[in-house]
């Protein structure tokens, strides 16, 4: 089984590389112009010796804000950092108004908003195998193989990218599935990618079928 734990896939190449790069030119530097200071007598005289890159005070005061450019973001990226997250219970719905259905919802418990990249779902049949990944037109329609119509035995909510996670809000509907629907599937992950307001990418793997059985 897939680790459903979420993971961060992706770092934003302007908010964190850049600050990070910056760095990393300017250390280079210090130590060049350190090493460069120490060449004395008539070395100190020739090339490439003679090159200097930028005087130790400017050179240590940029160090010193490219460093805290590149923990600051660090920590405003831990702030909003979205927590990924689903709930599910059999509730009266409008596939069953007379029994319960398995209706899940995803949600995003951290502080701020994300907004959704990209969802696929995985589908494992009762007692067969694991299925590759699907964008969701193409689940319905391997669903609709195996006798499970939308609409009449389950509801799969599509999430176009650019839909908005608001943080610290109650969990959006995903899904609603009927007892029938429950007793042919085993499995139903649904794989979301988020973007968070710091540019990084956050997914989670959730089994929108645990505990239904």
């Amino acid at each position: 089984m897939e680790n459903d734990a979420q993971r961060r896939v992706r770092r934003s190449p302007l908010l964190f590389t850049a600050p990070l790069v910056l760095l990393v030119v300017l250390t280079l530097i210090l130590v060049w112009e350190t090493v460069r200071s120490n060449v004395t007598g008539d070395l100190a005289d020739h090339w490439p010796w003679r090159l200097r890159l930028m005087d130790m005070g400017p050179l240590g005061s940029l160090i010193a804000v490219a460093a805290a450019a590149v923990l600051a973001r660090a920590q405003y990226a831990r702030t909003v950092r979205p927590a990924l997250g689903w709930r599910a219970s059999w509730a009266l719905g409008p596939l069953t108004p007379h029994s319960a259905a398995w209706t899940v919802g995803i949600l995003n418990g951290g502080q701020q908003h994300a907004v959704i990249e990209r969802v696929d779902y995985q589908l494992v049949l009762a007692g067969g195998d694991i299925g590759p990944w699907y964008e969701h037109a193409r689940t319905l329609g391997e669903l609709r193989a195996v006798g499970l119509e939308f609409g009449t035995d389950f509801l799969l909510e599509l999430y176009a990218p650019g839909f908005p996670l608001a943080g610290g809000s109650g969990s959006v509907q995903t899904g609603l599935f009927t007892r029938r629907f429950v007793e042919r599937v085993d499995a139903l992950r649904m794989r979301v990618r988020v973007v968070d307001s710091v540019g990084d990418s956050h997914e989670r793997v959730m089994d929108l079928m645990r505990g239904a059985k």
